[in-house]
């Protein structure tokens, strides 16, 4: 049976995904960790000349990605070896840090970025956390937008070691916030 035929955003034809529902990823082999770096390294590549300093994405390894499966959780969207999005949830004392958001390019305008952010949600309710807490850099004015369409407020900026100056922004959406539809 061919997979059901689906617009993608830049006009072409593509194959639906297999699958939409968030999987956690409790104990993954290497070819996992591989796959995961690699669709954050690729989701991440369009700000690698607009943001200082240098993405944390680039002292990720496939056993680094690995450990953060073990100590943290790792949820992807995506059948087979190769997934469409995935997200890094670390619980904490009083707040999910959601980091390392990504979505293949392919697989963009489907909602599975706004899934797994709805997935962390659910965690950080699961958890009895209050909130879900997320870091976006200063310069992605796009993703200020889109993170606050989700329900998302900023509550502070940071400075990485070094600078003077915000280099990050700090927003964070209380567990009973619903999204804008």
């Amino acid at each position: 049976m061919r997979p059901r035929r689906r617009r993608v955003p830049d006009g072409q034809d593509g194959p639906a995904p297999l699958t939409t529902s968030p999987r956690r990823l409790v104990r993954p082999d290497p070819e996992e960790c591989a796959a995961v770096l690699a669709l954050i390294q690729a989701a991440f590549a369009y700000m690698e000349d607009r943001i200082d300093p240098p993405s944390s994405m680039h002292r990720l390894t496939p056993e680094s990605v690995a450990a953060m499966a073990a100590s943290a959780e790792i949820w992807v969207i995506g059948a087979g070896a190769a997934p469409d999005a995935c997200v890094f949830l670390t619980p904490e004392a009083d707040r999910l840090y959601l980091g390392k958001l990504a979505v293949r390019e392919r697989a963009r305008g489907q909602g599975l970025g706004r899934r797994l952010v709805e997935h962390a949600m659910v965690r950080a309710a699961a958890l009895g956390l209050p909130a879900v807490e997320l870091q976006t850099r200063i310069e992605l004015a796009e993703n200020h937008a889109t993170f606050a369409h989700m329900g998302f407020r900023k509550v502070g900026e940071t400075a990485h070691a070094g600078y003077d100056r915000p280099t990050s922004i700090t927003m964070r959406r209380d567990v009973e916030s619903p999204a804008e539809s």
